[in-house]
């Protein structure tokens, strides 16, 4: 994947709160610290997110994205 972003924070998936239609991601990054983004539930199915995994928090502007 390419991306014009160069704000880029690996992690690994800790928690997938998942609602009706948006989920709550966190990753755990290197340093200890943890990322949250609110994506869709979709999105997590299309990504086939799951907790244990490793993932990348991508910042642009003012959204957070999760990227695999």
């Amino acid at each position: 994947m390419k991306l014009s972003a160069r704000n880029l924070l690996a992690g690994k998936v800790v928690e997938i709160d998942k609602g009706e239609v948006m989920a709550k991601v966190k990753l755990k990054l290197a340093d200890g610290q943890t990322i949250s983004a609110l994506i869709s539930v979709e999105a997590v199915e299309d990504l086939d997110l799951e907790v244990g995994e490793e993932a990348t928090a991508i910042i642009k502007a003012t959204e957070v994205m999760i990227g695999k």
